[in-house]
């Protein structure tokens, strides 16, 4: 049984070295029946390029609101009326922030807010435990956690790429998705 068959998510990927964790897992998600398109800002594309996930998804990378893949359609509408459910792994600090305040400065961000109010929006954080602790990133999380169309994805703890140690490590993939499934149902 494929308990993801048919879902649409769309996956935006930010701008942090947990970016090589969200290849495997995109592979997850389709392994399970999911349809599976990806966002990238431009900060993510520095550490994986476009068609890796292109590559593991069959389908092409939206990575720019002024150069869209489809000519035929208001793009970042199309992308925000598309999925099921958006998830955002990993989520960098700037843009949860981004998020909270309401910015549309990129495509993520626009799609996310352009996003169909009854799809739900998972966050995958992943960042320094420093930034993760600091008072104002807290603040900024907090606002999105009292809105119901919003849902997180704790990160973990250990030995970050930096070398800090403290929380800020992407969550587990398979907790990733257990969230994602709980958010479909």
């Amino acid at each position: 049984m494929l308990p993801l068959k048919n879902k649409k998510i769309l996956i935006g990927v930010t701008g942090s070295i947990a970016v090589y964790k969200t290849c495997s897992l995109v592979n997850m998600f389709i392994q399970q029946g999911a349809d599976v398109k990806v966002v990238m800002s431009e900060g993510a594309t520095k550490f994986v390029t476009p068609l890796t996930f292109q590559t593991l998804t069959n389908k092409p990378v939206y990575t720019d609101m002024w150069n869209p893949v489809d000519q035929n359609s208001v793009e970042h509408i199309s992308l925000a009326h598309w999925p099921d459910l958006i998830l955002v792994a990993p989520a960098t600090a700037n843009t949860i922030a981004k998020i909270s305040l309401g910015f549309s400065d990129n495509l993520l961000t626009t799609i996310l807010l352009a996003s169909l109010p009854d799809v739900k929006v998972l966050i995958a954080p992943a960042m320094n435990v420093n930034m993760w602790q600091n008072p104002i990133f807290q603040e900024r999380m907090s606002v999105l956690k009292k809105n119901e169309k919003y849902s997180f994805v704790e990160p973990r703890s250990g030995i970050l790429a930096c070398r800090d140690e403290g929380k800020g490590k992407i969550a587990e993939s398979d907790d990733i998705i257990k969230s994602a499934l709980n958010l479909l149902k």
